[in-house]
């Protein structure tokens, strides 16, 4: 008896897609798709809409290999859901004509089953939280708390702003990274070059000199030969590496703790973190303190949020200080990793009964900070590392053009 529920909830799932197409009341020829259990079905509802059917096909099921459901196809699907619901329209259909829309497959499938959970009387809360992977505790306690307060509609606006803030903000932090990523795989992809197919056209070159040639090209061609003899390991080397560390932050919880300690030690990008960190910890308490959300409550998932574990112990230990009666701009100022003004801020906050609204403007002047201090660290690194390329190239250059000179002055 158990099963059948589950069966039926699985046929719902599956009920396919036509494309048709048809001819109107204006006698214009029109099409689009619809969803039914039969073809027969899908024209009686054409009719009914005034149109006549021509051709109805069943759609190809479309497996959607490589699809994934990412951050910002959760960010539209709140924005679009909540201008729906603001717009006077029923869950169910707002969640159906999101799911119709949907143009990935895993998207479509993530909202049709949140659309059975709701339409068998789950609130939509627990049906989020039933795909915990793309809904975290703070969005499905902000949509609880807005379902419980009649406030539906605002509380997904605020969750729609912060997931487009949060957004912005991490796409600062990679342009940070992007730019000195580059250039050095570009570096280094030169020189490999070079390496493997440019000196050795010299060597064979020098060789038919018979002349001794000078130290660094000497040095120069046996780097190359090194090269030429290991290009294997050393390509392997390097991917590999790459491979480990990113295997290594995502299954040792240690390790990744130690990333996070390092990385705020790091000269410029570590100042980048801190920032980042911060300005998160300011707009997600801001928006779930703000969303009616117990501040106790929202401090465990704005830990969470932070992005560092570091600042995500530190907002843990500030949480449990916060439950037995601390003051939250007191438990800031004791984890020392907010300076003055986020603290004093906080405090006014606390003291005049708007937190929320306090945290807000944190958050805005942290995430202009940071992309200030991100523009400034762009401009730096680029002459910098163009420096570097130009030394590192230039000088196998002059390595393959030493015996040339030695010779002419001999001549």
């Amino acid at each position: 008896m158990a099963k059948k529920p589950t069966l039926a909830k699985k046929q719902t799932l599956e009920v396919p897609t036509f494309t048709w197409e048809g001819v109107d009341k204006r006698n214009k020829r029109v099409k689009g798709e619809m969803r039914g259990n039969d073809p027969n079905l899908v024209k009686a509802e054409l009719r009914r809409q005034g149109i006549t059917p021509l051709r109805v096909r069943k759609k190809a099921k479309s497996f959607g290999l490589g699809e994934t459901v990412n951050s910002k196809d959760i960010m539209l699907f709140t924005r679009q859901l909540y201008t729906m619901l603001n717009s006077g329209i029923a869950i169910v259909q707002a969640l159906d004509m999101l799911a119709y829309s949907a143009k990935k497959t895993k998207v479509k499938e993530l909202i049709l089953k949140i659309k059975t959970d709701v339409e068998a009387g789950s609130t939509l809360a627990n049906a989020l939280a039933q795909h915990h992977v793309y809904f975290d505790d703070l969005y499905c306690s902000l949509v609880r708390a807005g379902e419980e307060a009649g406030v539906l509609e605002a509380l997904l606006h605020k969750i729609a702003t912060y997931l487009e803030k949060i957004e912005a903000l991490k796409s600062k932090v990679k342009k940070a990274l992007l730019y000195p990523t580059i250039v050095l795989v570009v570096a280094f992809g030169v020189t490999a070059f070079i390496m493997l197919f440019v000196i050795p056209t010299f060597e064979n070159l020098f060789k038919s000199f018979g002349a001794d040639l000078p130290a660094f090209t000497k040095f120069v061609i046996g780097v190359s030969q090194g090269f030429q003899t290991y290009w294997w390991l050393i390509f392997g080397s390097i991917g590999g590496s790459i491979w480990g560390f990113i295997e290594a932050k995502r299954r040792s919880r240690k390790f990744s703790q130690a990333i996070d300690r390092w990385i705020l030690k790091v000269p410029l990008f570590g100042h980048i973190t801190a920032l980042s960190a911060t300005a998160r910890f300011a707009r997600t308490l801001s928006t779930m303190f703000s969303g009616g959300v117990p501040l106790v409550d929202a401090m465990t998932s704005v830990a969470g949020a932070t992005g560092n574990y570091v600042y995500e112990k530190a907002t843990l230990d500030m949480r449990d200080a916060v439950s037995i009666g601390q003051q939250l701009n007191f438990s800031m100022r004791q984890t020392g990793l907010f300076n003055d003004m986020v603290v004093q801020m906080v405090a006014i906050g606390e003291e005049a009964g708007s937190l929320g609204d306090m945290l807000a403007k944190v958050a805005d002047f942290y995430e202009e900070e940071l992309d200030a201090t991100i523009s400034t660290l762009t401009t730096l690194i680029e002459p910098i590392v163009m420096c570097i390329l130009a030394v590192l190239v230039g000088s196998l250059i002059i390595a393959m053009y030493l015996p040339i000179f030695k010779l002419a002055m001999a001549v």
